[in-house]
């Protein structure tokens, strides 16, 4: 299997680089139970954030980032987007989203509880990777729908386009591969 050598807030990591289509390879970068990237990637990022109320995340690869987040700051609650809706969800606000990983469109649903306390309140987006901005779009449409304020977009990695995006704060370039691991973007 062909990998990429990455390092990211300082710890090597090879990231084995996964088809999108014949042309088009994409390092998969997880830190599903890597405790040890999570806690350094959140630290990183931190360092970088500006003054917020809350974050948010879209289930399901930001989850451990954003727990680590808050958990680091002192945060009492953090907020997700949900790809489905959970019985205990009420009044719940919805956004589509299609990501570059998923093959056909999905929605978020954010929690009302979550909805009424981001209201008026400063809103920090964090996720592991953004790609095409598809995923940070519907987390920003749920944040304006709720009345939120969108006062930072944050990522661990930026890959293909999204390394160009003046408003998103990350810590590393993913470059995009072809189908013999060559860098293509």
């Amino acid at each position: 299997m062909l990998t990429y050598p990455m390092t990211v807030a300082g710890l090597k990591r090879e990231l084995p680089l996964c088809p999108i289509n014949e042309n088009l390879y994409i390092g998969a970068f997880v830190i599903f139970g890597d405790c040890e990237l999570t806690v350094a990637c959140a630290s990183e990022l931190l360092k970088r954030a500006p003054e917020y109320d809350y974050i948010i995340t879209a289930e399901s690869k930001g989850i451990p980032l954003a727990y680590e987040m808050a958990r680091q700051h002192g945060d009492k609650k953090w907020m997700l987007a949900r790809k489905g809706v959970k019985l205990y969800m009420k009044d719940v606000v919805e956004a589509e989203v299609r990501s570059i990983t998923t093959a056909k469109p999905q929605k978020l649903f954010l929690d009302g509880e979550d909805a009424a306390l981001m209201k008026g309140k400063r809103i920090l987006i964090v996720d592991d990777v953004i790609s095409t901005g598809e995923s940070l779009r519907a987390l920003e449409e749920l944040v304006s729908v709720v009345g939120g304020e969108i006062v930072g977009r944050m990522a661990i990695l930026a890959e293909g386009d999204a390394q160009k995006r003046a408003d998103l704060i990350y810590l590393e370039k993913l470059p995009l591969f072809n189908a013999k691991g060559e860098i293509i973007g």
